[in-house]
C-alpha cells in the first residue's frame, strides 16, 4: 500500500526577506507568502490529500490554513512540527547574531551537526522529533495522502533522514518557501523522496 506526505515549507514571510532568523516569533506571513500558499494549494488540488498538519507557529498555521481552504480538508497542529529553539536568536538579524554571539553563527553554518547551546535544540533533535511525527502519520494513515507544513530546519531534517543522508550535508538541502516535496513510502520498496 502506498502513503504519501507531502512536506511544505510554510510561506514568504518579512524576517526570510530581510535576513532575519525568525525562530519561534510569532510572524505572519508576508501577503507574497499568501499569494505562494494560494498558488501551492491550487497545485496540490486533485491529489487527495485527505488532512493537513502544521507546527503551531502563526506563519505554519496561516500557511497550512491558505492551502486547506483550497483543498478544503482538516487541519491538524502538532508541536512535533515546530521551528528548532534557539530563543536567544529569535527576531534577530543574522548578521547581529554574529556580531553579538560570536563563534555561534559562524559554527552554526560551518558545522550543523556540531552546533550545541546550551538550553538550544540541536538539528538532531528537531529531527528525532519531527521523524517520530512523520513515521507515526505514515503507520496512522497507511494508504492516503497527506500534507506536512512546517519550516526550512524541519524539512531539511526530514528531508536528510530519509536521503539517508547525514546532518553535516544540512546546508546542501536547498528549501525555498512554499517549496514542496513528497515522501512516498511503498510497504515493499520502503521511501522513495522527490523534492
Amino acid at each position: 500500500m502506498k502513503t504519501t506526505i507531502y512536506l511544505l515549507r510554510h510561506g514568504l514571510t518579512a524576517a526570510n526577506k530581510n535576513d532575519v532568523f525568525a525562530g519561534r516569533t510569532q510572524e505572519p506571513l508576508h501577503p507574497e507568502g499568501e499569494s505562494q500558499m494560494a498558488a501551492v494549494g491550487r497545485m496540490l488540488a486533485g491529489r487527495g490529500i485527505g488532512r493537513i498538519f502544521c507546527g503551531p507557529l502563526p506563519r505554519t498555521r496561516q500557511s497550512a490554513g491558505i492551502v486547506g481552504e483550497v483543498l478544503d480538508v482538516p487541519i491538524v497542529t502538532d508541536e512535533a512540527l515546530n521551528e528548532i529553539s534557539i530563543p536567544h536568536w529569535d527576531g534577530v538579524t543574522k548578521e547581529a547574531i554574529r556580531a553579538r554571539f560570536g563563534e555561534e553563527y559562524p559554527t552554526w553554518l560551518a558545522d550543523p551537526d556540531g552546533f550545541r547551546l546550551p538550553g538550544c535544540e540541536t538539528i538532531a533533535e528537531v529531527q528525532g522529533r519531527a521523524v517520530a511525527c512523520v513515521e507515526s502519520l505514515f503507520r496512522e494513515y497507511s494508504g492516503q495522502n497527506l500534507l506536512v507544513v512546517s519550516h526550512l530546519i524541519v524539512v531539511r531534517a526530514l528531508l536528510l533522514h530519509y536521503l539517508a543522508r547525514p546532518i553535516g550535508d544540512f546546508r546542501a538541502i536547498k528549501v525555498g518557501n512554499g517549496q514542496v516535496a513528497r515522501l512516498m513510502r511503498d510497504d515493499f520498496a520502503g521511501v522513495t523522496v522527490e523534492f
